[in-house]
């Protein structure tokens, strides 16, 4: 059985192989293309092809149900039944595992399940490539440099359980980071964005977009730490946000350990987080953000069981109308708490209701006020309140009665998305986009900017 060999025939052969109780089989294809580039000019390109095969295997003792996890890459024939009887000895070495269930059935299948996988390659770039040229074109001519990569990876997922599973999803993944610099090195502006194929994608406008930042830069103004009214653009507020979600786990929660404890007992679901009418929200199904729309999970974890593998995923509303709606849960989890299964999706969008641009909204700017770029290097501080510090980058810009009249030093925060919610007085136009902080790991997502009266910017920064 070799690369050439078929996802689902590798799956169907380590199903075969088990002599435990019940096994899971995550065969993961891989491919991607990508462009970087520096300086106005591309520097290299690639193309790369890969193979995860997961296998998950599980003994019922007499204290309760073991698991065994290994993945292993680039599996051949020679490999499968080693790779299975490690799963099998793992999972009879471990202890019962608290998060056991039954493997989840009754499920139907793919139809595109023993189809081959979808791949990618340089063709993604077809129309993206060209267009790319013409902003380097103008770049040049405008006197700044333009840096920056364009990465497009597609996964095709074999999924295959003993109790009848066979399920298959295919997830394209793009994401674009462009960045541009006065020939000095002085001024730097970012734009980032992501796609599921690039053709949605315009450099021209991202190359205007930071022509135009790197202008208001030319006036340097110094501003001391302090509370500024401030404007968040969507790529900030997915970031702010993402970690919120990642830290909305229920168990955690109920044990009063997050800042979605209640104090003196259960959870704040029901709680007004926030005044405006703002929905966050995940669906499998979300146009343009589409995420696998069952559980795929690799390992157990706070938010994750191995044996949700399978389990259908359905629009899920985290905060509705500004309440707390929801918190994550697996199917133990769900059954320890005495909450809603509500497993994790790999999509997060913001909907606050409102239909002004971040550029309208900093022309409806009264007075004095801070729009950021982006967020970077966030870390948290206080797991009891959510409080997050990091440090802006790429370009701070000062506001004054409805115009931006310079670029601003950089800061450190230390703020909480929870917090952040319930002192917002304005969300803008929810559209997609790319976080900055966490788009290694997570790509879809759709925010608005937000207006905060009193983000604190708690120290001066000297980053860039």
């Amino acid at each position: 059985m070799s690369r050439a060999s078929k996802p689902y025939e590798i799956v169907e052969r380590a199903l075969e192989l088990s002599t435990t109780d019940g096994l899971v089989v995550i065969a993961d294809e891989h491919s991607s293309a990508n462009l970087r580039w520096a300086g106005n000019a591309l520097t290299t390109n690639g193309v790369t092809r890969g193979r995860t095969l997961t296998v998950i295997a599980t003994v019922d003792g007499a204290k309760g149900t073991a698991s065994g996890v290994v993945s292993r890459s680039a599996v051949t024939a020679d490999d499968l039944e080693p790779l299975v009887r490690a799963a099998e000895a793992a999972a009879r070495a471990a202890g019962p595992a608290e998060d056991a269930q039954p493997l989840v059935s009754g499920v139907p299948s793919s139809p595109d399940f023993t189809d081959a996988p979808a791949e990618t390659g340089s063709e993604v770039f077809a129309d993206f490539a060209p267009a790319l040229g013409d902003a380097f074109a103008r770049a040049r001519s405008g006197g700044r440099e333009l840096y920056g990569f364009a990465n497009h990876e597609l996964t095709s997922t074999y999924l295959g359980t003993s109790t009848g599973l066979r399920l298959r999803h295919d997830q394209p993944t793009g994401t674009l980071e462009l960045n541009a610099k006065s020939p000095d090195r002085t001024r730097s502006a970012w734009a980032g964005r992501s796609t599921r194929d690039f053709k949605d994608v315009d450099p021209a406008a991202l190359d205007a977009e930071l022509a135009q930042r790197l202008r208001w830069a030319e006036r340097r103004i110094d501003l001391p730490a302090g509370r500024y009214e401030t404007l968040l653009p969507p790529t900030a507020v997915a970031d702010l946000l993402i970690y919120q979600l990642w830290s909305s786990t229920a168990r955690d929660a109920v044990e009063g350990r997050t800042v979605f404890s209640q104090p003196g007992g259960g959870t704040r679901l029901g709680e007004t987080l926030a005044p405006l009418p703002l929905t966050l929200r995940s669906d499998p199904h979300a146009p343009g953000l589409e995420s696998a729309p069952f559980v795929i999970a690799h390992s157990s974890g706070d938010s994750a069981s191995v044996f949700d593998n399978g389990l259908p995923l359905t629009p899920t509303d985290w905060v509705r109308d500004g309440k707390l709606e929801r918190l994550t849960t697996t199917r133990h989890t769900a059954a320890l708490t005495g909450l809603p299964v509500a497993p994790a999706i790999d999509n997060l969008v913001l909907d606050g209701g409102g239909e002004r641009s971040l550029e309208e909204m900093v022309a409806a700017t009264t007075g004095r006020a801070l729009l950021l770029t982006c967020l970077w290097y966030i870390r948290e501080v206080d797991p009891a309140t959510l409080l997050l510090t990091g440090l802006t980058r790429d370009g701070v810009y000062l506001v004054e009665d409805s115009q931006v009249v310079g670029e601003v030093n950089n800061f450190r925060f230390n703020e909480s998305p929870v917090d952040l919610l319930s002192r917002a007085s304005e969300a803008g136009r929810t559209e997609k986009t790319l976080p900055r902080e966490w788009g290694d790991w997570f790509t879809r997502a759709a925010m608005p900017a937000l207006r905060i009266p009193d983000f604190n910017m708690s120290s001066v920064s000297q980053g860039v």
